[in-house]
């Protein structure tokens, strides 16, 4: 008989010191989606390969070319925050916005080139 309380006190124990189930991720999931950064980081790729090849002929576009080469970084970069499981929900937002806005600058650029001489 002392032998089954002790089993049942060995059980007992184990039980209570379980850690308790982690609590659900109510952070907001990013809104864009797969599809949408991949249009995106095509985008910022055509506009840093077409303005840098119409800067070899082109003096004036040298400097964007410089400049658009931190444009897939900086979408790259919103995007891992966004995704990042210790990312706020307040982060999950900033680099949301972020990474739209540096998708909108791509896509703008890009239509802009060939008023500038650059096909």
């Amino acid at each position: 008989m002392t032998r089954w309380l002790l089993v049942l006190a060995l059980v007992s124990c184990a039980k209570k010191s379980e850690a308790p189930p982690p609590p659900p991720d109510d952070r907001p999931k990013p809104t864009i989606t797969e599809a949408e950064a991949t249009r995106g980081r095509d985008a910022c790729k055509a506009y840093v390969d077409k303005v840098c090849k119409c800067a070899d002929t082109s003096s004036p576009l040298v400097k964007e070319c410089e400049l658009s080469r931190a444009l897939p970084d900086a979408l790259r970069v919103s995007r891992e925050v966004s995704l990042s499981p210790d990312s706020s929900a307040k982060d999950i937002a900033l680099a949301e916005d972020s990474a739209r806005k540096t998708i909108k600058e791509c896509f703008e650029q890009l239509a802009k080139l060939p008023t500038l001489g650059c096909r």
